[in-house]
Protein backbone atom coordinates (compact mmCIF):
# COMPACT_ATOMS: atom_id res chain seq x y z
CA UNK A 1 0.00 0.00 0.00
CA UNK A 2 1.57 3.27 -1.15
CA UNK A 3 -0.51 5.70 0.12
CA UNK A 4 -0.62 4.84 3.97
CA UNK A 5 -1.05 8.32 5.78
CA UNK A 6 -1.36 6.94 9.09
CA UNK A 7 0.72 8.16 11.71
CA UNK A 8 3.41 5.71 13.34
CA UNK A 9 2.03 2.96 10.75
CA UNK A 10 3.09 3.89 7.18
CA UNK A 11 6.27 2.34 7.79
CA UNK A 12 5.49 -0.05 9.56
CA UNK A 13 3.17 -1.76 7.28
CA UNK A 14 5.05 -1.02 4.16
CA UNK A 15 7.59 -3.39 5.73
CA UNK A 16 5.32 -6.09 6.80
CA UNK A 17 3.67 -5.75 4.20
CA UNK A 18 5.72 -6.03 1.41
CA UNK A 19 6.93 -9.48 2.08
CA UNK A 20 10.25 -8.87 1.65
CA UNK A 21 10.89 -11.54 4.43
CA UNK A 22 8.66 -13.93 2.99
CA UNK A 23 9.77 -15.16 -0.38
CA UNK A 24 7.09 -15.68 -3.27
CA UNK A 25 9.28 -18.08 -4.38
CA UNK A 26 7.61 -20.20 -1.82
CA UNK A 27 5.06 -20.32 -4.34
CA UNK A 28 6.16 -20.44 -7.84
CA UNK A 29 2.91 -21.60 -8.93
CA UNK A 30 0.66 -19.04 -7.72
CA UNK A 31 0.90 -16.45 -10.04
CA UNK A 32 3.10 -13.34 -10.54
CA UNK A 33 0.53 -10.72 -11.22
CA UNK A 34 -1.48 -9.05 -8.69
CA UNK A 35 -4.02 -10.94 -7.39
CA UNK A 36 -8.02 -12.43 -7.45
CA UNK A 37 -10.20 -14.35 -5.34
CA UNK A 38 -10.50 -17.34 -7.49
CA UNK A 39 -13.57 -19.18 -8.17
CA UNK A 40 -14.72 -22.32 -5.92
CA UNK A 41 -18.05 -23.20 -5.88
CA UNK A 42 -17.99 -26.82 -4.70
CA UNK A 43 -18.41 -27.41 -0.76
CA UNK A 44 -17.11 -30.54 -0.24
CA UNK A 45 -14.42 -31.55 2.09
CA UNK A 46 -10.20 -31.16 0.78
CA UNK A 47 -9.44 -33.24 -2.09
CA UNK A 48 -6.11 -35.49 -1.71
CA UNK A 49 -5.17 -33.74 -4.86
CA UNK A 50 -4.67 -30.40 -3.54
CA UNK A 51 -1.27 -28.76 -4.16
CA UNK A 52 -0.28 -28.37 -0.80
CA UNK A 53 3.16 -27.70 -2.06
CA UNK A 54 2.01 -24.26 -2.96
CA UNK A 55 -0.95 -24.10 -1.37
CA UNK A 56 -2.92 -22.85 -4.47
CA UNK A 57 -6.29 -24.62 -4.26
CA UNK A 58 -9.28 -25.07 -6.47
CA UNK A 59 -13.10 -25.49 -6.25
CA UNK A 60 -13.35 -28.83 -5.86
CA UNK A 61 -11.16 -28.29 -2.00
CA UNK A 62 -13.19 -25.77 -0.72
CA UNK A 63 -15.19 -26.93 2.48
CA UNK A 64 -17.08 -25.46 5.50
CA UNK A 65 -20.74 -24.83 6.40
CA UNK A 66 -20.50 -21.02 5.68
CA UNK A 67 -19.77 -21.42 2.06
CA UNK A 68 -23.24 -22.14 1.22
CA UNK A 69 -23.97 -19.32 2.53
CA UNK A 70 -22.51 -17.54 -0.52
CA UNK A 71 -24.27 -16.23 -3.62
CA UNK A 72 -24.17 -18.85 -6.11
CA UNK A 73 -22.96 -19.01 -9.86
CA UNK A 74 -22.22 -15.59 -11.27
CA UNK A 75 -23.81 -13.45 -8.54
CA UNK A 76 -21.73 -10.53 -6.87
CA UNK A 77 -19.79 -12.42 -3.95
CA UNK A 78 -20.13 -15.38 -5.39
CA UNK A 79 -16.61 -17.79 -5.39
CA UNK A 80 -16.91 -17.85 -9.31
CA UNK A 81 -17.23 -14.16 -8.88
CA UNK A 82 -14.71 -13.10 -6.83
CA UNK A 83 -12.28 -14.92 -9.29
CA UNK A 84 -10.78 -12.50 -11.57
CA UNK A 85 -10.51 -10.04 -8.80
CA UNK A 86 -7.65 -9.00 -6.26
CA UNK A 87 -8.39 -10.70 -2.24
CA UNK A 88 -9.26 -7.35 -1.08
CA UNK A 89 -11.25 -6.50 -3.81
CA UNK A 90 -13.39 -9.88 -3.82
CA UNK A 91 -13.72 -9.82 -0.45
CA UNK A 92 -15.96 -6.28 -0.39
CA UNK A 93 -18.22 -8.52 -2.55
CA UNK A 94 -18.38 -11.31 -0.04
CA UNK A 95 -21.44 -11.14 2.13
CA UNK A 96 -20.01 -12.59 5.19
CA UNK A 97 -17.15 -9.93 5.51
CA UNK A 98 -18.84 -6.84 5.17
CA UNK A 99 -17.22 -5.60 8.48
CA UNK A 100 -13.44 -7.04 8.00
CA UNK A 101 -13.73 -4.95 4.25
CA UNK A 102 -14.49 -2.01 6.31
CA UNK A 103 -11.67 -2.44 8.94
CA UNK A 104 -8.96 -2.98 5.64
CA UNK A 105 -10.46 -0.25 3.95
CA UNK A 106 -10.11 2.15 7.32
CA UNK A 107 -6.44 1.10 7.41
CA UNK A 108 -5.88 2.09 3.80
CA UNK A 109 -4.51 -1.84 3.12
CA UNK A 110 -6.71 -2.51 0.58
CA UNK A 111 -3.75 -1.94 -2.21
CA UNK A 112 -1.36 -3.56 -0.06
CA UNK A 113 -3.47 -7.04 -0.32
CA UNK A 114 -4.27 -6.96 -4.00
CA UNK A 115 -0.80 -6.28 -4.81
CA UNK A 116 0.82 -9.51 -3.29
CA UNK A 117 1.75 -12.71 -5.05
CA UNK A 118 1.31 -15.44 -2.50
CA UNK A 119 -0.39 -14.81 0.89
CA UNK A 120 -2.90 -17.05 3.17
CA UNK A 121 -6.03 -15.00 4.69
CA UNK A 122 -7.91 -15.58 7.78
CA UNK A 123 -10.55 -13.55 7.53
CA UNK A 124 -12.97 -12.78 10.37
CA UNK A 125 -16.69 -13.38 9.48
CA UNK A 126 -19.11 -10.39 10.55
CA UNK A 127 -20.61 -11.87 13.90
CA UNK A 128 -16.86 -12.33 14.80
CA UNK A 129 -16.34 -8.44 14.74
CA UNK A 130 -19.96 -8.32 16.21
CA UNK A 131 -18.80 -10.31 19.71
CA UNK A 132 -16.46 -7.50 19.92
CA UNK A 133 -19.50 -4.55 19.86
CA UNK A 134 -20.26 -1.87 17.94
CA UNK A 135 -18.74 0.20 19.84
CA UNK A 136 -15.22 -1.75 19.84
CA UNK A 137 -15.54 -1.51 16.16
CA UNK A 138 -15.87 1.78 15.62
CA UNK A 139 -13.55 2.90 18.43
CA UNK A 140 -10.81 0.30 16.35
CA UNK A 141 -12.13 1.69 12.90
CA UNK A 142 -11.29 5.36 14.19
CA UNK A 143 -7.53 4.46 15.43
CA UNK A 144 -5.89 2.96 12.13
CA UNK A 145 -2.45 2.50 13.86
CA UNK A 146 -4.31 0.31 16.73
CA UNK A 147 -6.41 -1.84 13.96
CA UNK A 148 -3.66 -2.01 11.44
CA UNK A 149 -1.39 -4.59 13.49
CA UNK A 150 -4.68 -6.64 14.10
CA UNK A 151 -5.29 -7.03 10.33
CA UNK A 152 -1.83 -7.92 10.37
CA UNK A 153 -2.13 -10.60 12.30
CA UNK A 154 -4.59 -12.36 10.50
CA UNK A 155 -1.83 -12.65 6.98
CA UNK A 156 0.49 -14.92 6.81
CA UNK A 157 3.08 -14.17 4.07
CA UNK A 158 3.31 -17.67 2.54
CA UNK A 159 0.26 -19.06 0.55
CA UNK A 160 -1.13 -22.10 2.73
CA UNK A 161 -3.95 -25.10 2.34
CA UNK A 162 -5.40 -26.64 4.73
CA UNK A 163 -3.47 -29.73 4.42
CA UNK A 164 -0.12 -27.64 4.10
CA UNK A 165 -1.50 -25.17 7.61
CA UNK A 166 -2.22 -28.48 9.34
CA UNK A 167 1.62 -29.95 8.35
CA UNK A 168 2.75 -26.81 9.76
CA UNK A 169 1.36 -26.49 12.90
CA UNK A 170 2.38 -23.17 13.41
CA UNK A 171 3.06 -20.14 11.46
CA UNK A 172 4.18 -16.45 11.73
CA UNK A 173 2.31 -13.32 10.69
CA UNK A 174 3.03 -10.68 9.11
CA UNK A 175 2.60 -8.99 12.56
CA UNK A 176 5.82 -10.91 14.00
CA UNK A 177 5.23 -9.29 17.22
CA UNK A 178 1.82 -10.94 17.62
CA UNK A 179 2.81 -14.40 18.63
CA UNK A 180 2.57 -17.16 16.49
CA UNK A 181 -0.79 -18.59 14.78
CA UNK A 182 -1.45 -21.96 16.25
CA UNK A 183 -3.28 -24.52 13.93
CA UNK A 184 -5.10 -27.61 15.12
CA UNK A 185 -7.54 -30.32 14.24
CA UNK A 186 -7.88 -30.55 10.91
CA UNK A 187 -10.71 -29.70 7.70
CA UNK A 188 -14.38 -28.65 8.95
CA UNK A 189 -12.46 -29.54 12.69
CA UNK A 190 -9.48 -27.02 11.98
CA UNK A 191 -8.88 -24.03 14.20
CA UNK A 192 -6.67 -21.35 13.92
CA UNK A 193 -5.49 -20.03 17.56
CA UNK A 194 -9.05 -21.52 19.03
CA UNK A 195 -10.87 -19.85 15.85
CA UNK A 196 -12.96 -22.42 13.94
CA UNK A 197 -12.88 -22.54 10.22
CA UNK A 198 -16.04 -21.70 8.49
CA UNK A 199 -15.47 -21.71 5.21
CA UNK A 200 -11.62 -22.71 3.68
CA UNK A 201 -9.38 -23.01 1.17
CA UNK A 202 -11.12 -20.46 -0.56
CA UNK A 203 -8.93 -20.06 -3.43
CA UNK A 204 -7.55 -16.37 -5.30
CA UNK A 205 -4.86 -16.04 -7.53
CA UNK A 206 -2.64 -14.66 -4.69
CA UNK A 207 -3.88 -15.68 -1.76
CA UNK A 208 -5.74 -18.95 -0.54
CA UNK A 209 -8.89 -17.30 2.31
CA UNK A 210 -10.23 -18.98 5.12
CA UNK A 211 -13.10 -17.37 6.88
CA UNK A 212 -13.30 -18.08 10.59
CA UNK A 213 -15.65 -17.37 13.48
CA UNK A 214 -13.25 -15.12 15.93
CA UNK A 215 -10.78 -12.22 15.71
CA UNK A 216 -7.80 -13.30 16.56
CA UNK A 217 -5.62 -10.89 19.22
CA UNK A 218 -1.98 -10.13 18.26
CA UNK A 219 -0.19 -11.60 21.90
CA UNK A 220 -2.82 -14.30 23.00
CA UNK A 221 -1.01 -17.51 22.30
CA UNK A 222 3.09 -16.33 22.51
Amino acid sequence: MTKLRVAGFGVAAVAALSLTACSSSDTASSGSSSSSMAPSSSMAAPSPSAAASDGVTTNADVFGPACSQLPQGSAPGSLDSMGPQPVASAASTNPLLTKLVAAVKATNLVDTLNSQQAITVFAPADPAFAALGDAKFTELAGKPAELAPILQYHVVGKRYDAKGLEAAGSLESLNTAGGPLKIEGSGENMTVNGAKVLCGNIPTKNATVFVIDKVLTPGTNK
